[in-house]
């Protein structure tokens, strides 16, 4: 039996570990899976040593509250790993856990591979000296990574970015107005408040303060808010007393029918702003953490902008407003000027450009990924 233990500490890498698994399994059959993960890797057959959500935390200080028990769901991994001697390991972004546990596995004799590059160069680039000997093989999802790391003497690889295959193209707006009896002529107003409670719980209030200015100069406005299954119940706590009661929506497949009918979307920072670009829905970018944590990040920060589309394209391709910009007003300002058809040309035209830049040399992302890591096995 050849194994693969793989570790996802979030939503995102979650399904990236799903196609992963798939893509593997396509190429080996007889391949056998251990780790931790969500409901993606789950339905490819990997049994979770624990629940994902345990590990889906954002930011320093949000981090704290919860430090003893990330702990000690590390040594947990740590040693059913060390248990099971598998063929190697495959950590998947959420650096603050999987990095810490490579840590532990370098005298392991394992072979590892880390999924999703840390993202030193946009902040705290000095952590890079820590990182020879933590994998064998480091997997990007961003062109430009691979020059950056080996400016260190470090080998990386990339292997394109999953959200080219994710789906998020390929809504039915027809079929979501139908199944949700939203009239053609009501404009869908997106709002995608984040996968982690932290983001939730900061990004919610600003947001209904947002839509409830929006619902005055546009009455006939559809929220519509796209979530993961673990935030749900926090999201819908979130949004009773919203002016106009927003349709939740946890199901993938409704959730990029929306994307297909939505004319704007209101979003955090993140994985979602290229899910949106791929879907060609103009966006407005917001994000706000724990002011302690903003401070600390804007003393280390290397990048222009926080967005990944405006990162990749290398100019302000959609608005974004973080921390004390995060306002009602603003954010209602934006999206307004985007429901008036203003701002959107220039968003679509944009958005033409990244697929070309997220896209490997053959094959799809996760194959590109899978090659990658039974080479390492093969090795």
């Amino acid at each position: 039996m050849t194994l693969i233990y793989i570790v996802a500490g979030e939503q995102s890498g979650d399904a990236l570990g799903g196609r992963l698994i798939a893509a593997l399994r396509a190429a080996r059959p007889e391949l056998e899976f251990a780790g931790v993960g969500g409901p993606q890797m789950a339905a490819a057959g990997l049994a979770s040593l624990f629940p994902i959500q345990e590990l889906a935390v954002m930011g320093l200080l949000e981090v704290l509250p919860r430090i003893r028990r990330i702990a000690g769901l590390l040594r947990q991994t740590e040693a059913d790993i060390r248990a099971r001697r598998p063929d190697a390991v495959v950590t998947i972004d959420s650096p603050g856990f999987t990095l810490r546990l490579l840590n532990r596995l370098r005298d392991s004799g394992l072979k590892r591979v880390h999924y999703v590059a840390p993202q030193v160069w946009a902040w705290r680039e000095g952590r890079v000296k820590h990182y020879p000997g933590l994998w064998d093989r480091l997997l990007c999802l961003l062109p430009f990574e691979p020059a950056f790391f080996a400016k260190y003497g470090l080998e990386a690889r990339f292997v394109g970015h999953a959200v080219i295959e994710s789906g998020v193209d390929s809504g039915d707006s027809a079929r979501f107005r139908l199944k949700y009896r939203v009239a053609a002529e009501s404009p869908i107003l997106l709002i995608l408040p984040g996968s982690r409670r932290s983001e939730v719980s900061r990004l919610l209030p600003v947001f209904g303060e947002t839509l409830k200015r929006l619902a005055v100069q546009f009455p006939g406005l559809v929220p519509v808010v796209p979530v993961a299954s673990a935030v749900a119940e926090h999201v819908i706590a979130g949004t009773q007393d919203w002016p106009v009661r927003p349709l939740i929506v946890t199901d993938l497949a409704d959730k990029h029918d929306a994307y297909a009918a939505a004319a704007v979307a209101l979003t955090k920072s993140g994985t979602s702003t290229l899910e949106l670009a791929l879907a060609d829905v103009p966006m407005v970018v917001a994000y706000r953490v724990h002011p302690l944590t903003a401070w600390i990040v804007r003393r280390s920060v290397k990048v222009a902008y926080a967005a990944i589309v405006n990162l990749l394209l290398g100019r302000m391709a959609v608005p974004e407003f973080i921390q004390q910009d995060c306002t009602a007003a603003k954010l209602a300002a934006a999206v307004a000027e985007l429901l008036a058809g203003s701002q959107a040309p220039a968003q679509h035209a944009a958005f033409a450009e990244l697929r070309g830049l997220l896209t490997p040399a053959a094959g799809t992302p996760s194959q590109a990924a899978a090659a990658e890591v039974l080479a390492l096995l093969q090795s």
